[in-house]
């Protein structure tokens, strides 16, 4: 077994390695500091972080991915994560069928012969549940996780009393209650997969809390690096466009007003379906599915970037030819200064709370965009564990009789729950670093 990280895994470990540093540098910034303070004294905030980080947690154990070089093992030659290490058990073994959360039988009766030769329905047991010492695994369960909740809390306490805490205490009980609620729940699931479906089984018996957590990588990952797609551009366009006016204002507003009259659905089909076309037309480039389906993914992103940075270059663009016209600006352009230091020490550090409050806002927008373009057949592709595709693969389960539920409701509540953390998040930052919003 070898490492083999996707493009995907190198970005987003990247923008994480470069998140950070720039809070390093943050902490050495009084004024900065003081800010993000501001946004965490809200409980609100404290619970939504948290649990943006539990998402997160997962998305990065997601991430590295190794090959399988081991002849004896019937999965050689594929690549697989540190999750699907940790999920073997369910990653591996699948049951026939559709099957509720914590079912014993498969949902739907199917036709047997018994051993007198009579032929009859039953529901079918399932192969790999065990329903033995249900309360005893339980128990053990949340006794794990209230053991790590504990300890980590515990750690954390003494750190801050190292000192490493500046200024007002923050609501960390908040936090600490949100961190146990997770962690036991996550540990209960997890200690309770092993001999049971907790969240049910698709249509083929895959397990539906196995392919849950899958798609939080799918989701996180639209959501981060779109913004190194969009970021630039916005910003480049939007500052120039400012900054210089004349011609190079009116070309970049044609740019992005013609762009922004062209329906991005439009865009981005065509963009996928593009990129579907030249990869079935060459199969020799990609050795595993896994690869495959992470350039589809990578495509979607940059399409998804190309077409969402219109907005926050409005927004810049007419900030800037406010900041343009400060005295400190016109100051430095008599001193001779160049126009592109002007823009890059004088205005775009003023454009800081613009950029944070966009992405923010625009994160909870684009998990969503993921499940509206799978639904419709132009997100990732379809072998990519998302919660577009488990909405879209559900969409016929809930005309059925009996109905299956539970499909739809696993990437409801994982999806709910991210969008609603980055919602509340996203509010308290506007609210903190918006300049409008003065108390």
């Amino acid at each position: 077994m070898s490492l083999h990280l996707l493009l995907t895994d190198i970005l987003l470990w990247s923008l994480m390695i470069g998140g950070m540093a720039w809070g390093v540098y943050m902490r050495k910034a009084k004024a900065g500091l003081e800010a993000w303070r501001d946004i965490f004294r809200s409980p609100v905030a404290m619970v939504s972080a948290v649990i943006l980080l539990f998402y997160l947690a997962f998305a990065l154990l997601d991430s590295v991915h190794f090959k399988v070089n081991d002849p004896h093992r019937s999965d050689s030659g594929s690549v697989i994560s540190l999750l699907d290490m940790a999920m073997q058990h369910r990653r591996t073994f699948s049951e026939r069928t559709y099957s509720a959360p914590f079912a014993t039988q498969e949902y739907t009766r199917s036709v047997v012969v018994d051993k007198k030769g009579v032929t009859h329905q039953s529901f079918l047991p399932l192969k790999h549940v065990s329903p033995e010492g249900f309360w005893q695994k339980s128990m053990w369960g949340m006794g794990v996780g209230i053991a790590l909740a504990l300890l980590l809390i515990f750690l954390h306490r003494r750190w801050l009393r190292g000192g490493h805490e500046r200024g007002e205490p923050l609501p960390w009980r908040s936090a600490y209650m949100t961190f146990a609620i997770l962690t036991v729940l996550f540990s209960w699931l997890y200690v309770m997969s092993f001999s049971f479906h907790v969240l049910g089984t698709d249509k083929v018996g895959g397990d539906l809390f196995y392919a849950s957590l899958k798609s939080i990588r799918t989701g996180m990952l639209i959501g981060t690096l779109t913004t190194l797609v969009t970021l630039p551009l916005a910003l480049v366009l939007g500052v120039s466009a400012g900054y210089f006016r004349g011609w190079v204002d009116d070309l970049i507003q044609y740019l992005y007003t013609t762009l922004s009259s062209i329906p991005g659905v439009l865009l981005i089909a065509a963009g996928v379906l593009t990129m579907q076309v030249m990869m079935d037309q060459h199969p020799d480039w990609f050795a595993t599915t896994v690869e495959r389906a992470d350039i589809r993914l990578l495509f979607l992103v940059v399409i998804l970037g190309v077409t969402s940075w219109t907005g926050l270059c409005r927004m810049l663009r007419a900030e800037t030819l406010r900041i343009s016209q400060m005295d400190y600006v016109t100051a430095a352009k008599a001193f001779g200064v160049n126009s592109w230091q002007i823009m890059w020490r004088h205005i775009v550090p003023n454009l800081t709370h613009i950029i944070l409050i966009s992405i923010v806002l625009d994160f909870s927008g684009l998990v969503l965009a993921e499940a509206v373009l799978s639904y419709v057949g132009v997100g990732v592709d379809p072998t990519m564990y998302s919660w577009g595709n488990m909405i879209n693969q559900a969409r016929l389960e809930m005309a059925r009789d009996p109905m299956v539920w539970w499909s739809l409701f696993s990437a409801f509540i994982f999806m709910f729950v991210l969008v609603l953390a980055a919602n509340l998040f996203s509010d308290r930052v506007q609210h903190v670093l918006d300049p409008r919003n003065v108390s």
